[in-house]
């Protein structure tokens, strides 16, 4: 390794085994493949929102993480909003919703759904 190289351990992304399991559940229902796509919108309180999806394809420049069984997939612009990321699938009193836990939001809205860097 020379100077100029930087190795990082943090992963560009990355999928709970709670959330691969509800996308291969919900995959199966589908008749889809297991490949979930994460992509940030703007909009929201905060000024930009997850949208979660089953995927219809995977493009050449999309990032992925393998989970148990489930892909994630994440496009190059949504993932400048999202690096270092993990997606979870939380159930609570509230519901059930797949939760991202970002490390890069500077602010969110109360309920949780939109968010500011």
């Amino acid at each position: 390794m020379t100077e100029t190289e930087v190795i990082s351990m943090t992963p560009v992304i990355s999928m709970t085994a709670n959330a691969a399991r509800r996308v291969a559940e919900i995959a199966t229902k589908l008749g889809k493949d297991p490949v979930l796509r994460l992509s940030v919108d703007g909009g929201g309180c905060s000024g930009f929102q997850y949208r979660f999806g089953l995927a219809d394809s995977i493009e050449t420049d999309d990032i992925q993480a393998q989970g148990e069984g489930a892909s994630l997939v994440v496009d190059p612009i949504s993932l400048d909003l999202v690096r270092g990321s993990a997606v979870d699938f939380v159930e609570s009193l509230g519901g059930k919703s797949f939760k991202v836990t970002n490390p890069q939001v500077q602010a969110g809205c109360g309920c949780g759904s939109s968010f500011s860097v």
